[in-house]
C-alpha cells in the first residue's frame, strides 16, 4: 500500500507542477532576458565566424574560379586564333597544291604532245618514204607493163595477121601499137 500513496503523491505533484507552468519555457516572459542575451552572443559568434573564416574562404574559391575562367576564356581564344591561322594554312597548302598539280598536268599534257607531234612527223616521213617507194615501185611495174603489153600486142597483132594469111611486118606492127597506146 505504500506504493500505491508514493504513486498518488507523485501524480498529484507532476500535476501541481503542470498547472503552475506555462507550457513553453520559450514563451515565459521570466526567460526572454536570457534568450535575448544568448541569442545576441550567437549571432555575434556566427558573425565573427563567417566573416573571419567561411566567407574568406567562399571568396578565395570564387576568386579562383573566376581566375581559372579568366584563364581559360584567353586559352580558348588563343587556340581559336591558332586554330584560324591553321586552318587558313591549310587552305594555302591545299591552294597552293592545286596549283602545282595543275602546272604539273600541264607539263605532263605539254610534254606528251611534243612527243605525240615528234611520233606524228617520224610516222608521216615514213609514210611519206614508203609511199615514195611505192610511187617508184608502180612507176616500176607501170614501164614493166607497158613493155609486157607492147610486146605480148606485137607478137599477138603478129600472130593474127600471119593466121589470116597476111605476112607480118614488124615495123607496122610497132607503129600501129604505139599510136594505139599514145591515144
Amino acid at each position: 500500500m505504500a506504493s500505491t500513496t508514493s504513486e498518488a503523491t507523485s501524480h498529484a505533484a507532476d500535476a501541481a507542477h503542470a498547472a503552475s507552468a506555462p507550457g513553453m519555457p520559450q514563451l515565459d516572459f521570466s526567460n526572454w532576458g536570457n534568450q535575448i542575451f544568448w541569442l545576441l552572443v550567437t549571432l555575434v559568434v556566427i558573425y565573427f565566424v563567417l566573416s573571419r573564416i567561411a566567407l574568406p574562404r567562399i571568396a578565395a574559391v570564387l576568386a579562383e574560379r573566376q581566375g581559372t575562367i579568366t584563364n581559360d576564356i584567353a586559352a580558348a581564344e588563343e587556340l581559336k586564333a591558332k586554330a584560324v591561322e591553321a586552318e587558313d594554312a591549310y587552305n594555302k597548302a591545299l591552294a597552293d597544291a592545286r596549283a602545282e598539280a595543275q602546272r604539273i598536268v600541264a607539263e605532263a599534257k605539254a610534254e606528251i604532245q611534243a612527243e605525240l607531234d615528234a611520233a606524228t612527223a617520224q610516222a608521216d616521213a615514213e609514210i611519206a618514204a614508203k609511199a615514195a617507194e611505192s610511187e617508184k615501185a608502180i612507176s616500176a611495174i607501170r614501164a614493166g607493163a607497158l613493155e609486157s603489153i607492147r610486146e605480148v600486142a606485137g607478137d599477138t597483132a603478129g600472130e593474127i595477121v600471119s593466121a589470116l594469111g597476111g605476112e607480118t611486118d614488124a615495123k607496122a606492127v610497132t607503129a600501129a601499137i604505139e599510136a594505139r597506146m599514145k591515144g
